[in-house]
């Protein structure tokens, strides 16, 4: 986990002394300014392009972690069934010991509980508590994609109303409203915008398919645990 957040915050310094570098290559000189290249609201692109580097890495830290927790055999149960049946919760235990997975942490908490003869409503309270456990660890740092797909279009919208602030206040300075003056605070407003909303999208879309597969992943849970409760029943 530390060597994870040791890389996540060595690329997010890189991130960031490449950015202070194309922020000075792409300063206002007088040729931008007779018609060349415009420029850009960094003080509202660089927050937002660091929350969408934040974002596409949770996204794709989260997808590994998930598809790692959720791959599980649907026949597991049916060929634990024998065993069970039989009382050897040993060679029960070795079809699903080293293994990584949410599922088998369930099944085999349920097979630790029949261990010490624990009785039946006893073992589903057990593998449900583990359950909510595994499905803990799959949403980490998912609030985290709901309040930036909630952030990025206000920093963005921060940036539409200091366009609009640029307007007015050039137009009141130089008395003098034309198109050019118009035009800049409006590139300004629309940048900002643009960028907030398609990093927002990003979040929002990620915060709600991870979700997708861990309701669905839930689901499944809770079936697996009714299933391996009926076997355990007298």
């Amino acid at each position: 986990m530390r060597n994870r957040l040791n890389f996540a915050l060595t690329l997010i310094g890189v991130f960031m002394v490449n950015l202070w570098i194309v922020a000075q290559n792409k300063m206002p000189t007088a040729e931008a300014a007779k018609g060349g290249t415009p420029p850009i609201p960094w003080e509202f692109i660089a927050p937002l392009g660091i929350l969408l580097f934040y974002t596409l890495y949770v996204i794709y830290e989260r997808i590994l972690y998930v598809r790692r927790k959720v791959k599980f055999d649907s026949k597991l149960i049916d060929n634990m069934e024998p065993h069970l049946k039989k009382g050897d919760f040993g060679a029960a235990m070795g079809m699903v010991k080293g293994s990584d997975g949410a599922f088998e942490a369930v099944v085999m908490d349920g097979i630790d509980c029949l261990e010490n003869n624990m009785k039946t409503s006893e073992v589903e309270s057990s593998m449900e508590k583990v359950a909510n456990i595994e499905i803990g660890k799959m949403d980490k740092n998912l609030g985290h994609l709901g309040l930036i797909a909630g952030i990025a279009p206000t920093i963005g919208f921060i940036g539409t109303i200091s366009g609009v602030i640029t307007v007015f206040y050039d137009i009141s300075t130089t008395e003098n409203v034309s198109i050019g003056i118009i035009s800049k605070g409006l590139y300004e407003k629309m940048f900002s915008s643009a960028a907030g909303l398609i990093v927002g999208l990003v979040a929002y879309a990620g915060y709600h398919i991870l979700n997708t597969v861990i309701d669905s992943t839930t689901l499944r849970m809770q079936q697996v645990i009714v299933k391996f409760s009926k076997l355990t029943r007298p």
